[in-house]
């Protein structure tokens, strides 16, 4: 086998390891009624299955770059991929809702390794000169996986069941454990470093807490809740202590190296605005959809696919000019654009059309696919080689809380917002309004008979869901605008230069 077959080969299977990560975190959102229905559990027991997969992949994300130096990356990517696809399975065979949650956790876990790993061996397998390219290549499976994954679950749900949205996976478990297995060679291991016992379980609560208390704010009213205190209170007391105590200890549990690297840094806050824009979009829209405009699950799904060929675009075009053109001038016009469509998609009311859905998404879709290959690539240019691990494990970690904020936030504030208008407009509704007097409003809108006054309570909360929505859109508009400063604080490299030695050394392919 010859070295560009290899690296070929190594390229799709990490590919397809990272789909079926990025793919599994949205596809079984749709699913959830069906499995609701089958394992006889509440609104609240079920969304449980989604809770213990992100507690479980955002735990084991920093876990990552240890076990690659301890054991080596192709073992551990190994064991991930067949760790993955038999939970996959056990899930989908699953009988009890208990089943399904362990199932869920040990996924999760499974499954955490794939991005920031499959994200090091594309760097390290690549010139400096190839890894803009490459990066666009791969970053397609990191970005359309979450987007399709209502699509194609809802699809699979409604022609099959919701256990194929599990099943799925096998196939392509299949195909990247050949990949790797047949192709990746083994990276350089380390036994020097010593286990950070008292950080990773300082991390692990501020973590765990810390998504908990996103993901489940929303169900239990958020501070009104005795949990959600409880959680709030370990998830500070967590990250409090990581610090104080990787400040003290000899060899923390992450190398605070890591934080000198100013590219890197910037890179993990906008890699957490992407996280939040993305999935905070993929919240809204499928409720906007269902909800308010009363689309069914597959014609949803429709509208809202094309949004991933604009990403797949961007990222061919983006692969195509990133050596030529200044990074920050394309992720500062994918934020550009991205802000823009934000602003389109605010004007949205109940009569908007599905070209306009269709297009302002696609260019959303565009605008995101323009900013994730140029950042991933510029937010680890200047990083030494050793601690590439550690950078993307941390690099996908954010992007997920990230996501977590960002879902937590906007579906807060849709319910706020939502009670909030409806108290404005409600306002309105009184015989003295000229338009609602006894003779003047039809016989359905009239105050004078309970009926009457149903249907327009009924259309005041939808119209005052619909502005909630907008509102969500204007905060996501404005946080892609205040992100583009941060772009041109980080250093663009001279894509003519060498790779250095020290990174060379620390190649998958040596």
């Amino acid at each position: 086998m010859n070295e560009t077959m290899r690296k070929a080969i190594v390229t799709a299977g990490v590919m397809l390891a990272t789909v079926m990560q990025t793919l599994d975190s949205t596809i079984a959102n749709v699913a959830l009624p069906h499995m609701q229905g089958s394992v006889a559990a509440t609104q609240d027991q079920i969304a449980w299955v989604l809770t213990s997969y992100i507690i479980a992949a955002a735990i084991a994300t920093p876990l990552t770059a240890f076990l690659a130096i301890r054991f080596g990356r192709k073992r551990l990517l190994a064991l991930s991929v067949v760790g993955f696809t038999v939970t996959s399975m056990l899930c989908g065979a699953a009988q009890t809702l208990d089943q399904i949650v362990i199932f869920r956790l040990a996924q999760g876990a499974f499954g955490a390794a794939f991005v920031p790993l499959s994200q090091t061996i594309m760097f390290d397998m690549y010139t400096l000169e190839q890894r803009g390219k490459m990066m666009a290549l791969w970053g397609v499976g990191v970005m359309v996986g979450p987007i399709v994954g209502p699509a194609l679950g809802g699809w699979l749900t409604d022609n099959y069941s919701w256990r194929w949205v599990f099943y799925i996976n096998v196939p392509f478990g299949v195909l990247a454990f050949t990949a790797i297995v047949g192709a990746l060679r083994e990276s350089m291991l380390s036994r020097e470093r010593r286990f950070d016992w008292l950080g990773f379980a300082f991390l692990s609560l501020g973590i765990g807490a810390t998504q908990l208390m996103l993901d489940r704010g929303n169900i239990q009213d958020w501070f009104g809740s005795n949990e959600i205190i409880l959680e709030a209170l370990l998830a500070a007391f967590g990250i409090y202590l990581f610090i104080a105590h990787s400040a003290t200890t000899r060899q923390p549990f992450i190398d605070l190296d890591l934080f000198k690297d100013r590219n890197l840094m910037l890179g993990l806050c906008l890699s957490m605005a992407v996280g939040f824009v993305l999935y905070a979009t993929m919240a809204l829209m499928p409720t906007f959809l269902q909800n308010l405009k009363g689309y069914p699950v597959i014609t949803t799904g429709i509208v809202l696919a094309p949004r991933g060929f604009g990403t797949m675009i961007a990222m061919v075009i983006a692969g195509r000019i990133i050596n030529s053109v200044d990074m920050r001038l394309i992720i500062s016009g994918g934020f550009a654009l991205t802000s823009f469509t934000l602003w389109e998609m605010s004007k949205f009311d109940l009569n908007v059309s599905e070209f306009e859905i269709i297009r302002t998404g696609v260019m959303q879709g565009l605008g995101l696919g323009f900013i994730f290959a140029p950042l991933t690539t510029l937010s680890f240019v200047t990083l030494e080689a050793h601690l590439r691990t550690e950078g993307t494990s941390f690099f996908s970690l954010m992007r997920n809380v990230g996501s977590s904020i960002g879902i937590a936030t906007t579906q807060a504030m849709i319910a706020t917002m939502t009670q909030v208008n409806h108290a404005q407009l409600a306002a309105h509704i009184s015989p003295l309004n000229p338009l609602l007097r006894a003779g003047s409003a039809p016989a359905a809108f009239s105050l004078e008979n309970p009926k009457g006054l149903s249907v327009i309570n009924g259309l005041v909360t939808q119209q005052a869901a619909a502005i909630a929505y907008i509102d969500g859109f204007k905060l996501m508009m404005w946080l892609t605008l205040i992100s583009v400063p941060a772009v041109y604080l980080m250093r663009a490299p001279k894509m003519t230069s060498p790779i250095p030695a020290d990174q060379a050394a620390h190649a998958v392919m040596d």
